[in-house]
C-alpha cells in the first residue's frame, strides 16, 4: 500500500504541475487583455474573436484527442501537446502585427492544449486507486484554478509579450519533464497503459450505450452550463472589472490574481460539500448550482464595488463547485468502462464548444444589453443548472 500511494503521490504531483502549466498558457491572453486594449493594440472584439478561436479549437481538440488517447500512450500525447503550445506561445507575440497570423497560433496552441487533460485522467483513473484518482483529479482542478492567478502575476510584472513567451518556456520545460518521469514510472511498473480494444459490439454494449447508462447525457449539460462560467466569465473578469467597476488597468490585474486564487480553493470546498451530502453528487450539484444563482443575483443589484466583488467570487466559487463534481468524481467513476479518456474528452469538448460561442456572444451582449444584462443570462443559466441537476427517476414497470 505504500508503494501505491507513493506512486499515486508522483503520478498526482507531475499531473498537477503539467496542467499547471496548461492553465498559465491559457489564462495569459486574459490577464493580458487590459493592456492589449488601453495600448490600443487589440479591442474588444479582436479578443472576443481570439478566444472564441482558442476555445473552438481546445474543443474540437477535446474531443479528437480525448478519442486518440484512449488508443495511444498518455505520455507521448502529453509531451507533443505541451511542446507544440510552448512554441506557439513564444511566437505569438512575434507575429502579433498580423492578425491573421495571431488567430492561426492562437488556435494551434489551444487544439495542443486540448492534449493534455483527457489523456492525464485515463492515466489516473488507470494506474491509481479510485481514492487517490479522485485526489489528484481534485489537485488538477485546483491547477486549473490556480493558473489564472499565476498568470496574472506574470502579466503584472513582465511586459505582455514576456508574458507569452514566458508561458511558453514553463509548457516547454515540463514537456521534458513530463516525459522522462512518465517513462522511468513505466520502466519501474508503476504505471501501465490500456489501449482500448476495438471489439465487436451490440447497441447495448457500445461506448455510447455504455455512457448513456451512466448518465452522460445529464452531465452534458452540467459541462455545458459550468463551462460557460468557469471559462467565459472568467476570462471576462479583468474587462468586467475595468469597464463595469471602473478599476484601473493596474488594479484590475491585481483583482483578477486575488480573485483567481481565491477561486482556486472551489475544488476543496467542493469536497467539504460532497462529504456534507454523505457523497450525494446530485445533491451536491443542486447545491452549488442554487447558492450560484442567488449571489449572481445579489451581483445584479450591488452597486458598491468591492461588495460586488465579493458575491461575484462566490457565485463563480459555487459554479465550479459543481465543475468539480465532473471532473473529480464523475470523470474518474468511469474507469472501468475504458472509456475514461473519450468521455472526458467529450465533455470537455462540449464545455469548451459553449464556452467558444459564449465567449463571442458575451463580447457582443456588452454592447447591447450592458454588463447588468449580461449577468442576469449568468442568472438563468444556474437556475437551468439546478433544474437539470435533479436525477431523472426511472420508471418501474408494474
Amino acid at each position: 500500500m505504500k508503494i501505491q500511494t507513493k506512486n499515486a503521490i508522483i503520478i498526482g504531483l507531475i499531473s498537477t504541475l503539467s496542467y499547471l502549466a496548461v492553465y498559465i498558457a491559457r489564462n495569459v491572453l486574459s490577464a493580458v487583455s487590459p493592456t492589449l486594449i488601453s495600448n490600443g493594440l487589440f479591442d474588444e472584439n479582436n479578443i472576443g474573436t481570439l478566444s472564441s478561436i482558442f476555445f473552438f479549437t481546445y474543443a474540437v481538440g477535446q474531443l479528437i484527442n480525448g478519442i486518440i488517447g484512449d488508443f495511444i500512450k498518455s505520455k507521448y500525447m502529453i509531451t507533443l501537446g505541451l511542446v507544440i503550445a510552448g512554441v506557439s506561445s513564444i511566437f505569438l507575440p512575434i507575429f502579433s502585427q498580423s492578425v491573421i497570423t495571431t488567430n492561426v497560433l492562437y488556435g494551434i496552441m489551444g487544439f495542443a492544449l486540448a492534449m493534455i487533460y483527457a489523456p492525464l485522467t485515463k492515466l489516473i483513473a488507470e494506474n491509481t486507486s479510485q481514492n487517490h484518482a479522485v485526489k489528484c483529479n481534485l489537485f488538477l482542478n485546483f491547477a486549473a484554478y490556480f493558473g489564472a492567478p499565476l498568470a496574472s502575476g506574470f502579466a503584472i510584472i513582465l511586459s505582455w509579450q514576456k508574458t507569452f513567451k514566458t508561458s511558453g518556456i514553463i509548457l516547454i520545460f515540463m514537456a521534458v519533464l513530463s516525459f522522462l518521469i512518465f517513462s522511468f514510472l513505466e520502466h519501474k511498473k508503476a504505471i501501465k497503459f490500456n489501449k482500448r480494444q476495438k471489439n465487436k459490439t451490440t447497441k447495448s454494449n457500445s461506448a455510447l450505450g455504455v455512457l448513456i447508462k451512466r448518465d452522460i447525457i445529464r452531465f452534458t449539460f452540467v459541462s455545458i452550463l459550468t463551462g460557460i462560467i468557469r471559462t467565459t466569465v472568467l476570462f471576462w473578469l479583468p474587462v468586467y472589472l475595468t469597464q463595469h467597476l471602473k478599476f484601473s488597468d493596474n488594479e484590475s490585474k491585481t483583482i483578477n490574481m486575488i480573485f483567481a486564487f481565491l477561486i482556486s480553493a472551489a475544488s476543496f470546498i467542493a469536497v467539504w460539500i460532497y462529504k456534507f451530502f454523505k457523497q450525494n453528487m446530485n445533491k451536491t450539484l443542486i447545491f452549488s448550482f442554487a447558492i450560484a444563482t442567488v449571489f449572481f443575483l445579489l451581483c445584479a443589484f450591488v452597486n458598491q464595488e468591492f461588495v460586488n466583488i465579493f458575491v461575484l467570487l462566490i457565485a463563480i466559487i459555487a459554479s465550479n463547485c459543481a465543475a468539480t463534481m465532473l471532473w473529480s468524481v464523475y470523470c474518474p467513476s468511469l474507469s472501468d468502462t475504458g472509456l475514461v479518456s473519450s468521455a472526458t474528452g467529450y465533455l470537455d469538448f462540449i464545455s469548451y464548444m459553449s464556452a467558444s460561442i459564449a465567449s463571442k456572444l458575451f463580447a457582443n451582449a456588452v454592447s447591447d444589453i450592458g454588463w447588468g444584462g449580461l449577468i442576469f443570462v449568468w442568472v438563468a443559466l444556474m437556475v437551468i443548472g439546478v433544474v437539470i441537476s435533479f436525477p431523472i427517476k426511472k420508471r418501474c414497470d408494474a
